[in-house]
């Protein structure tokens, strides 16, 4: 039997992306870290930087189950969250706008655009808790845990020793963290790269990294009068909105993350 699978991207954070509705991803014990390591391994499988299903829930349109390249279930994935819902729209499992679960909880999304095989859509993040400001930088949690460190020149930085240094300090772990280097080059403009856990390299994008780029932004006195963000990664240009904390407040709320979704191509596996 053949598991058909669908090969999209965001800003050029790749994904592998599987209609589990019918449970048989699952069934078929293919759902193992060993076996969607190897579909994620750029030179002996299909090639991504993790791998999503879409499965039933109940009050839900669907669920999305994210797992990293190595293998094993992450953490939310803002990239990964915009790709899901545009497969669901083109697959004609959603409408213009949908409502799914993740393993952090519920999130919206709308299609700003939609022109087949590109897609772009806004996606409802998690409320983010006012950063703790580190020794190396801003640390938070935006759907997983990030560190945002800002520097001067980060096209000159080495991501992958430095990003992989900070992510395995003794005082992230056991949970480790992603690392994000963040520079910035207008108002309300930033360029960032980061060094993402789980993948163990410099993705060209990360959604939940942006949001937290613009959050520690703000905390360190960049202020858009809109609260409006571009952050411009190596694979494209991600857009971060949000409602700063009232007074006496810790949270920020209302945060949407735009950007766009593209269907590569989809396959078949012959299992």
């Amino acid at each position: 039997m053949a598991l058909t699978f669908h090969k999209y991207h965001g800003a050029g954070n790749d994904f592998i992306i599987i209609d589990n509705r019918d449970g048989f991803f699952t069934a078929s014990g293919k759902d193992n870290p060993k076996d969607i390591a190897a579909l994620c391994h750029r030179r002996f499988g299909i090639g991504a930087d993790g791998l999503m299903t879409l499965g039933k829930a109940v009050g839900f349109d669907f669920r999305m189950r994210y797992y990293n390249s190595d293998g094993k279930e992450g953490s939310m994935c803002g990239n990964g969250g915009r790709c899901v819902a545009a497969f669901a729209r083109q697959a004609g499992i959603t409408g213009k706008n949908s409502r799914f679960v993740a393993i952090d909880g519920p999130h919206d999304t709308e299609m700003v655009k939609e022109n087949i095989p590109d897609f772009v859509v806004k996606l409802r993040m998690n409320d983010v808790q006012w950063p703790y400001l580190e020794e190396e930088g801003y640390q938070l949690d935006t759907g997983s845990p990030h560190l945002v460190i800002f520097e001067e020149e980060i096209s000159r930085l080495d991501v992958f020793t430095l990003g992989r240094k900070y992510r395995y300090l003794d005082k992230f772990l056991p949970r480790g963290v992603n690392v994000n280097f963040a520079e910035l080059t207008d108002y309300e403009q930033l360029r960032m790269r980061t060094y993402e856990r789980g993948v163990e390299e410099e993705t060209l994008a990360c959604g939940t990294g942006a949001v937290a780029v613009a959050v520690a932004a703000y905390v360190r006195g960049v202020k858009s009068p809109d609260s409006s963000y571009l952050l411009k990664t190596k694979g494209g240009e991600l857009r971060v909105k949000f409602t700063p904390p009232g007074e006496n407040g810790s949270y920020f709320t209302d945060v949407w993350l735009t950007g766009p979704a593209r269907h590569v191509y989809s396959g078949e596996l012959p299992w």
